[in-house]
C-alpha cells in the first residue's frame, strides 16, 4: 500500500526538484514549523537520501512574538527527528524600511544566505504554495504592477551570497494548502499555526480570508488555481521581454568618455559605466525605435545598474523617464529613488547620482 495521495503529491514535488542537483550536495529546507514547510520538510528527509543528497532544516526565529525562541527550539526538535541534519535555527533582527512584513523577509534571505553559505548548501526549499502564489498575484495587481510582479514567485531563483550564489527552490506552487494540511496528518506531523497569519493587520492576510473567498463566492471556484496559471504565462512572457530587453541594453549601452560637457555642469562622471553606482549612460536613438514594452525594461535596468533600488522603483518613475525618450521638449530631469535622478544630453540618456 502507498502513501496517502497528499503525501505521495508532496513527494513527487521535491523529488522532480532534487532531481537537477548534483549528487551529494547539500540542500536544506525552510521551515516555519507551518503546515506547508512542515509537509515539505518531511517530503524532503524521505526524499533526499534516496537522491543521494545530504538534507538539513533551518529555522527563523524573527522575535517578533513572546515565546519566539522556544518555538523555533520545538521546530529544531521536529526536523531532527524526521532524519534532517543539520538542523538548527537562526535568530534575526527585524528592522529596516518598507513596513514589518518586507523587514521580516529581507531577514529571513539574509539569514537563510549565511545559513547556506556556511553549510555548503546548493539549495534550498522553501513552502510556498498555490495558495501563496495567488495571494502575491492579487497583490501586484493591486499594486499596479508589471508582467514580473503579476508573474508571482518563480519556482527557482539563484541568489547571490557572500561565498557565491545559493539556488532557492518552491517545489509546492502546483499544491495547495488543503494538501499540505493533509499531508502532515498522514505523515504525523503536528503544524504551528502562526497567529500572524490571522491577524487583518496584515494586507496578505485580509487577502487570505476576505478578498480570496469573495471572488471564490463571486466567480466561482477555482480562482486561486486560475490566478496561479496566469502567474505561469506572465512569468513565461515577461523571461522572454527582459531577455530582449537585455540584449538591447547592452547594444545600446554608451561606454565611450563624457565628450558633451554634461559632466562638468551637471555631473561628475557621465561616462557610461553600468557597475552599480555610477552613471549609466544610454542612446536615444536606439530607445525609440524599440517596443514600449521592451523599452521601459531597458530603462528600468540603467536606472538598478546606475543604483537605484529595485524595491522602490516604481512604474512611475520608469514612465517619466520614458517621457524622457518620447515626449522630450527639454526638460530638465527626472528624479529617482537612491538619490538618483535621469537627465538627458546630447542624445544620450543618462542615470547618475544627484
Amino acid at each position: 500500500m502507498g502513501p496517502d495521495p497528499a503525501v505521495a503529491a508532496v513527494r513527487r514535488a521535491v523529488r522532480h526538484v532534487l532531481a537537477d542537483l548534483p549528487a551529494g550536495a547539500m540542500t536544506l529546507v525552510a521551515c516555519s514549523g507551518g503546515a506547508d514547510s512542515l509537509a515539505l520538510a518531511g517530503a524532503l528527509a524521505f526524499e533526499a537520501p534516496r537522491a543521494g543528497l545530504q538534507a538539513g532544516g533551518i529555522t527563523i526565529d524573527h522575535g517578533l512574538q513572546d515565546g519566539s525562541g522556544a518555538r523555533a527550539d520545538a521546530v529544531v526538535r521536529t526536523l531532527a527527528d524526521l532524519g534532517l541534519d543539520p538542523a538548527g535555527s537562526v535568530a534575526v533582527t527585524v528592522d529596516g524600511e518598507g513596513g514589518i512584513e518586507n523587514a521580516a523577509r529581507n531577514a529571513r534571505y539574509a539569514a537563510l544566505d549565511r545559513a547556506a553559505d556556511r553549510l555548503g548548501a546548493a539549495a534550498v526549499l522553501l513552502g510556498h504554495t498555490r495558495d501563496d502564489q495567488a495571494e502575491t498575484v492579487l497583490l501586484g495587481l493591486a499594486r499596479g504592477s508589471g508582467a514580473r510582479s503579476l508573474a508571482g514567485m518563480p519556482p527557482a531563483l539563484k541568489r547571490p551570497t557572500a561565498q557565491g550564489h545559493v539556488l532557492y527552490l518552491r517545489p509546492l506552487l502546483e499544491l495547495d494548502r488543503a494538501t499540505m494540511r493533509r499531508a502532515c496528518l498522514a505523515m504525523g506531523l503536528e503544524p504551528w499555526d502562526d497567529p500572524h497569519n490571522d491577524d487583518p493587520a496584515y494586507t496578505r492576510v485580509r487577502l487570505r480570508h476576505q478578498a480570496l473567498p469573495v471572488l471564490e463566492e463571486t466567480i466561482g471556484p477555482g480562482v486561486a488555481e486560475a490566478l496561479a496559471r496566469t502567474a505561469r504565462m506572465l512569468r513565461d512572457d515577461a523571461d522572454a521581454l527582459d531577455g530582449l530587453a537585455a540584449r538591447a541594453y547592452d547594444e545600446l549601452l554608451d561606454d565611450t568618455s563624457d565628450r558633451d560637457g554634461a559632466g562638468a555642469s551637471d555631473r561628475d562622471d557621465a561616462s557610461g559605466r553600468d557597475d552599480e553606482g555610477h552613471t549609466v549612460a544610454i542612446r536615444v536613438d536606439g530607445l525609440e525605435e524599440l517596443p514600449r514594452a521592451v523599452r521601459t525594461r531597458v530603462l528600468r535596468m540603467a536606472a538598478v545598474k546606475a543604483g537605484s533600488p529595485p524595491g522602490t522603483l516604481a512604474a512611475v518613475h520608469v514612465d517619466a523617464v520614458d517621457r524622457l525618450v518620447t515626449a522630450w521638449h527639454g526638460q530638465r530631469h527626472v528624479d529617482l529613488p537612491g538619490g538618483l535622478r535621469a537627465f538627458r544630453r546630447y542624445g544620450r540618456l543618462l542615470f547618475g547620482p544627484v
